[in-house]
């Protein structure tokens, strides 16, 4: 199979890497393109035997399955200008959460897919989002879910998790690596601690943290209760937390689904009228 991707920005060279390093594609079975050659370059220097297209017309004819990474206001543009060279035999997946698959499907015969990836994808683990489009042959769907079971857990979800699921899976290492640079931070600023040891503490913390789940010794709240021993030093630590936080979370996922459904709105102009 010919797996074409348009754009090597931060994700769509999280992706090619991760397929490559999962060994879902190979080099010689990968074709990219992007505005700017120097980072195509970079990724073929990289990955040998990967083709760099000159167009978008020689990458659309040339793939099986193509993957388009570009920002969600470049897409309708794009469409229209490269529809004519889609086939009902191929597939396009989207990445990018506002991007609704029937749209996609108004413009191109191919069977449609939306994808939302992590960057947890890169280490072969974490989650991928797929949402299938109405016109989605079967075999497209096995066919995808076999890749990315190769460098994920796929997730089915329907269009109205979309938000929630992307802000857990795509955005939750973004969040997550934000709290706990701030907890470093803050245990440099109270206390003798240098950075660099504390860094070093944090990370060897998650990474234990996260295979206790993956092993399942125990569960979020179980790990809880083991750690956070009534009337202990942790205990207090949560209680600040508890008074301090207040409705912080939720007021994230009010900020993100405001800001995508402004978006969608914005997009759904393009593509319905």
């Amino acid at each position: 199979m010919k797996v074409g991707i348009i754009g090597i920005g931060n994700m769509g060279t999280i992706l090619s890497e991760a397929l490559l390093t999962g060994k879902a594609i190979s080099p010689s079975n990968l074709i990219i393109i992007n505005r700017t050659t120097a980072k195509a370059e970079r990724l073929r220097d990289k990955y040998q035997g990967i083709t760099i297209a000159n167009n978008p017309k020689e990458l659309i004819e040339s793939s099986n399955l193509i993957f388009l990474c570009m920002k969600p206001k470049d897409f309708y543009s794009f469409l229209q200008e490269n529809k004519q060279y889609f086939r009902t035999d191929q597939c396009l997946a989207s990445i990018t959460s506002p991007i609704h698959t029937a749209w996609l499907e108004k413009v191109v015969p191919s069977s449609c897919v939306r994808t939302i990836p992590s960057i947890t994808n890169r280490a072969l683990t974490g989650v991928t989002l797929i949402t299938f489009g109405e016109q989605c042959t079967d075999k497209w769907k096995d066919d995808l879910l076999e890749i990315f079971s190769m460098i994920s857990t796929p997730q089915l979800i329907p269009e109205e998790i979309t938000r929630v699921s992307s802000d857990i899976v795509s955005c939750g290492p973004a969040f997550f690596s934000y709290i706990t640079r701030r907890f470093i931070e803050a245990a440099v600023a109270e206390t003798k601690i240098d950075k660099k040891t504390a860094e070093i503490m944090f990370e060897h913390m998650l990474v234990g943290f996260g295979d206790l789940l993956k092993k399942g010794y125990y569960s979020l709240s179980e790990l809880e209760e083991k750690v956070c021993v009534k009337g202990g030093i942790t205990g207090e630590g949560i209680d600040v937390l508890e008074n301090e936080l207040g409705d912080t979370f939720e007021k994230v996922f009010q900020a993100t689904h405001k800001k995508y459904t402004k978006e969608v709105q914005e997009l759904e102009k393009d593509f319905i009228d």
